[in-house]
This record gives C-alpha cells, structure tokens and sequence, in this order.
C-alpha cells in the first residue's frame, strides 16, 4: 500500500506522456527527423534555464512560459527550414539548434551555486515526485492537443506523409509544418518539466520505432505504441523504487531491454515464417 501510495500520481503521468508521445514520435520518426524532439527538449530546458538564473522557481509558470516562447521560436525555425533538405538534410540544423542551446544552457547554469542540480532536474527529470496538480494541467493541454490533431488528422498525416494513410489532402505545408512543430514544442516544454530532456525523447522515439519495427497501420501502431510505453514505464518505476535506482533512468533502461526484446522476436518470426 506504502508503494501504491508513493507510485500513483508517477504511474498516471507516464500514461499521460505515453499517450500523446507515442502519436508525435511516429510524425517524428516517419518524417525522418529523429532528433527534433531532443532539440527542441533541449531549447525548452534553456529557456527553463534562463528563468532559474534570473531567480524564478523551476515548475513556475513564468519559466513555463520563458521555456514555451524558446520552443515557438525552434518550432518556427524547423517548420522554415524543412525545404533546405534539397541542399542538405535537416538533421544539420536540428543538430545544431541542440549543441548550440545545450552549451548555452551549461554556460548559464555554471553561474548558479546549485547549476549542478538544476542541469540533473532538466536531463532527467523529477517524475516520482511529480504533484496531482502538474499531472492534471498537463493532462489538459494533451487532451486539447490530441483533440485538434484528430480534427485535423488528414492534413497532419498528409504533410508527413504517412505510409498507408488513404486520405491524401493538398495543404499548405509550411502552415501544417508550423501548426505540428507549435504544437509538439507545447508537448515537449510540459514533458520537461516533469520527465526531463533525456526520458522526454525516449517516450518519443522508443515505442514508436518498436511499433514500427513489429505492426503496420496507425491504428495498429499506436496501439503497440502505448501498450510498449505503458509496459517499459511500470517496469521502470517499479524497479527504481525496489531497488533505488535514478527514476527517469530506470525507464529509458527498460525501454531499451524492450526494444530489444522486440527486435528478438522480430528477427524469430523472419527466421521462422
């Protein structure tokens, strides 16, 4: 009971990040820019950074909305910057938004006595001691996020031109490019101030790469998607609280032992048709 008590609110945040995560990821992961989740995690960690070296709290809703407008205005650049993959691919400019801001956020997190704590906050995270209150906003906003993708869900998957998505749309797809990037930079922003840089691009990239690697169709996949994510997120927890392990940690190693595991029986049913 002491351990249902302790792991309640972090077991429904992990459903939370799961089911709006695994949708984005595979956007990401289909338009082939993998890393635009931890760049944009990691423009969000420095604007949070900002606001905590000019004296504000870390969950404020002043650094929320510091960190917020640093993610707009990455979300704009990587919306903009799309029709240069015809010169070179976009994972340049990705790579270099996140090396830049990361540096930029160790210079300004040195000049804090307390810079190493707050760099551990942003990387990894809090999620076992995350509040009722920040699970409940945050379970809001995704719902509202999840419920305009699904009224636009023709033009989103149109403009990333998901395979075996019927209803091709004509759309402007620097606008939809736009509306996507806004709205992931809303997601990611949240997701850092509860799970961190690091547990953010896992819920992302993991499980979708796992339900693309195993099943095909949406539907299907986001299916698998969550199952994998919820699964990997328990394990995770529970092993951190038994044995007192680094949570946020604890979650990416058991999303990495699942894939693997995924990947096992994937290559079993190849050999084995």
């Amino acid at each position: 009971m002491e351990y249902l008590d302790l792991l309640l609110w972090p077991i429904i945040a992990t459903f939370v990040l799961t089911g709006i995560h695994v949708y984005l990821g595979l956007h990401v992961v289909t338009r082939g820019v993998i890393f635009v989740d931890l760049a944009l995690a990691q423009v969000a960690a420095l604007g949070m950074a900002i606001g905590v070296l000019i004296g504000l709290e870390h969950e404020s809703i002043s650094v929320y909305f510091i960190a917020l407008l640093f993610t707009t205005l990455g979300a704009g650049l990587f919306a903009l910057t799309r029709e240069i993959q015809r010169r070179f691919n976009q994972e340049a400019i990705i790579g270099i938004v996140y090396v830049v801001s990361a540096a930029l956020m160790i210079i300004l997190l040195s000049k804090l006595p307390e810079g190493g704590e707050h760099l551990n906050h942003l990387l990894v995270g809090s999620i076992l001691f995350v509040s009722p209150s920040a699970v409940i906003k945050t379970a809001v906003l995704y719902t509202l996020i999840g419920l305009f993708h699904y009224r636009y869900r023709v033009a989103f998957l149109s403009v990333s031109k998901f395979p075996g998505h019927d209803e091709v749309q004509q759309v402007n797809t620097k606008l939809w490019d736009f509306m996507f990037y806004v709205s992931f930079g809303l997601v990611v922003t949240s997701s850092v101030q509860i799970a961190g840089i690091l547990l953010v691009f896992s819920y992302l990239i993991i499980p979708s790469v796992a339900a693309l690697l195993f099943v095909r169709g949406i539907k299907r996949r986001l299916l698998f998607g969550w199952a994998f994510g919820i699964v990997g997120s328990l394990f995770g927890l529970f092993l951190s609280v038994f044995f007192d392990l680094p949570t946020g940690a604890s979650i990416v190693a058991a999303f990495g032992v699942l894939l693997v595991l995924v990947v096992v029986v994937k290559s079993l049913r190849l050999n084995h048709p």
